[in-house]
């Protein structure tokens, strides 16, 4: 008898360590399970972030009224070159004109330090961006006489070129042998996966490739000149277009 009771015992001990085996397995599913999904979330999440917009190169009257209706994040005067080159003075009644919730970059090429400081002293433009040579020390050397955000700008060619600086943003645009600036061309997107500094992208982009891009490599802000014009010139519709496309990612 008394054997008996031991060997239902000694059962009930053995199916009760299946069952907890069993259980432990289903709660370890079940935690990778939740781990899986929440990781997938976080990759959708990651990839619906809606860029900040920046609508570069304006150089009429009537482009500062096309953005103050479109409201980008941002819009950028342009000191160099030739193409959609404006003057100090011009930039400033610019800015007078400009929605105060848009903020204005000015595009250096290799320019005189004095010349950026007074530009964001008078408030004419809140972020730099240096589209040239300059180097470390030439920010180092600008980043103690202002407070203002620097962007500066990688011409990517047939690799990812080093983007460590002490700039806050780095921009990547295409790389022209003719020109600092992209002209409106893209470059090989591939080359920028897995950047984790928070970046502008910018090279050809328009409102046809613009949410690919934006899928694809999920960049702080977008930066347009030639894709929201006509002719060289700023066309109002597919300024409205574009940040109304990237709005509603």
């Amino acid at each position: 008898m008394y054997t008996c009771v031991i060997c239902h015992l000694l059962e009930s001990c053995r199916l009760f360590a299946v069952f907890a085996v069993f259980l432990s397995a289903r709660v370890v599913a079940g935690q990778e399970e939740t781990i899986k999904r929440s990781a997938a979330i976080k990759i959708s999440r990651k990839r619906v972030i809606m860029p900040k917009i920046k609508i570069c190169g304006l150089k009429r009257k009537e482009d500062i009224g096309f953005v103050n209706i479109a409201k980008p994040d941002f819009v950028g005067f342009v000191f160099a070159g030739v193409k959609r080159k404006i003057d100090f003075s011009v930039a400033a009644k610019f800015r007078y004109l400009l929605d105060d919730k848009i903020r204005s970059v000015g595009v250096f090429v290799n320019d005189k330090i004095d010349n950026i400081v007074d530009l964001c002293e008078d408030k004419t433009i809140n972020l730099v961006q240096l589209h040239g040579d300059e180097d470390e020390s030439y920010i180092s050397e600008l980043k103690e006489k202002i407070e203002n955000p620097i962007i500066k700008a990688v011409r990517v060619k047939d690799k990812i070129h080093d983007a460590e600086t002490k700039a806050d943003f780095v921009l990547f645009d295409a790389y022209s042998g003719s020109e600092y600036g992209g002209g409106g061309k893209v470059f090989d997107w591939s080359l920028l996966e897995g950047c984790e500094k928070p970046f502008f992208l910018a090279g050809g982009l328009d409102r046809d490739n613009i949410v690919k891009a934006v899928k694809k490599l999920n960049p702080y802000c977008v930066d347009l000149s030639s894709g929201v014009e006509t002719d060289g010139i700023k066309d109002l519709n597919k300024i409205v277009e574009t940040v109304n496309i990237v709005r509603s990612l």
